[in-house]
């Protein structure tokens, strides 16, 4: 098991957030976001070998240079459109909206993107980069399997070897993404140690950037890691809640009163959140797996029982033991299941700007049946964990109120797992 431990005094060294430097207009009143690469508030940070410093350096520089180039953006502009699929829909939701009987519910929808998820945003943006920095092999993590379709998926677009590294407990079951991934051309390693999954994928992962540094790019599949990995793919993804507003805007002529995402790692939720956080009256809140049971080593809900450490070059909340030992995690939802969340998100839930609670397996199973029988869409298990909140709040909120459900992905992958647990007919 690895080990997550360092005092919160060396954690805080810098202070200030990654976000634009004006005042927020949601969470404290007092707080002021000011620019400082690598830091949300005391989270985050850069905590690697030194074997893989001058990558991470590279990698920012790139990334850094990218963002200023027209050309870059432009391309990427256009894989977005043409490629991938943007701008998905924002979906009226007549009948869920009638059935639950409170706010008018709208569905962002992430889960008609090409391979059936927002995770081609971020790799996309990446493979990009790696493509710049003279690059030919890339390494990725996946835990439901729809980051390593994504990778695999740019990798034979633009002609890059690629290497997925996945616990065997996930390929058991998500094997047919495992599938997928191997007709797109990579190869597909499992990973047997620890919990053999999410977690245990981007030890192996991580192994390999440092043995092949020089020729490897790492791309990483959400808000986690080293500086510069949770702003960068923050960046890649908030085109989510971008367009959301605006779609918003148009359908309603008015903001939402609430946005809600799940959240495993966080790319998802970080995407659609972002544009929204200097609105103070849009309510921002993330989901996290609940599990089975409140227990530690029943579920993946860093802020019901976690606490601050480091896991996997970043500081943020983190499920482990008193003596600093990672924990096991479970959800019935494979891109959930793990034990530490983005810093933003860290940072987000300390300064009061969103809130963050659990849905259990149950409560996801339910509610990816219910949204399939009521406007005929089968959400990823993820995503379903965002729907089961809006089932709890939907009730007691106004029928002049509006919610926005990120659908972060389709639930094709899960159609094993939703037969094995759901009685029909």
């Amino acid at each position: 098991m690895a080990t997550a431990s360092i005092t919160k005094k060396r954690a805080a060294k810098n202070t200030k957030v990654s976000h634009p430097s004006r005042p927020l207009k949601g969470g404290k009143a007092t707080l002021k976001l000011v620019p400082s690469p690598g830091r949300f508030g005391p989270w985050g940070g850069r905590y690697v070998p030194e074997t893989l410093m001058a990558a991470l350096e590279e990698l920012e520089r790139e990334y850094e240079r990218a963002k200023k180039d027209p050309r870059f953006k432009a391309r990427l502009s256009e894989l977005l459109k043409n490629f991938a699929g943007r701008p998905t829909p924002l979906f009226f939701a007549r009948r869920l909206s009638e059935k639950l009987g409170g706010p008018k519910i709208y569905l962002k929808r992430e889960d008609l993107l090409h391979t059936g998820a927002h995770k081609i945003n971020n790799c996309i943006g990446q493979a990009l980069l790696v493509e710049r920095m003279g690059k030919h092999r890339v390494v990725a993590e996946t835990g439901a399997g729809q980051h390593g379709v994504a990778t695999a998926t740019v990798c034979a677009l633009l002609g890059f070897e690629c290497v997925v590294y996945m616990g065997t407990e996930d390929m058991r079951r998500q094997e047919l993404n495992v599938f997928r991934m191997r007709l797109l051309g990579a190869e597909v390693r499992g990973v047997d140690s620890g919990s053999r999954t999410l977690k245990d994928a981007i030890n192996e992962a991580m192994r390999d950037w440092v043995t092949n540094v020089r020729t490897t790019h790492y791309l990483l599949g959400s808000v986690l890691g080293a500086h510069p990995y949770p702003t960068m793919v923050r960046d890649f993804h908030k085109v989510i809640g971008r367009e959301a507003r605006a779609q918003i805007l148009k359908a309603e002529g008015k903001l939402p009163t609430t946005v809600i995402a799940c959240v495993g790692g966080g790319s998802n939720a970080i995407g659609v959140f972002y544009e929204f956080i200097r609105d103070k009256k849009v309510k921002l809140v993330g989901v996290e797996a609940g599990g089975r049971s409140e227990k530690l080593g029943d579920h993946a809900a860093r802020f019901r029982g976690g606490s601050p450490g480091v896991l996997q070059g970043t500081y943020s909340y983190v499920l482990q033991d008193e003596a600093g030992q990672i924990a096991f995690t479970h959800s019935v939802s494979a891109g959930l299941d793990y034990p530490s969340i983005g810093p933003e998100h860290a940072w987000l839930a300390d300064s009061g700007r969103a809130e963050y609670v659990a849905a259990s397996d149950a409560e996801a199973l339910d509610a990816c049946k219910l949204l399939a029988q009521t406007e005929g869409i089968t959400p990823a298990l993820e995503s379903a964990h965002a729907v089961a909140e809006l089932i709890k709040r939907a009730p007691s909120m106004k029928k002049s109120e509006v919610v926005i459900v990120n659908i972060s992905g389709r639930g094709d992958k899960d159609i094993g797992i939703l037969r094995e647990n759901l009685k029909l007919g």
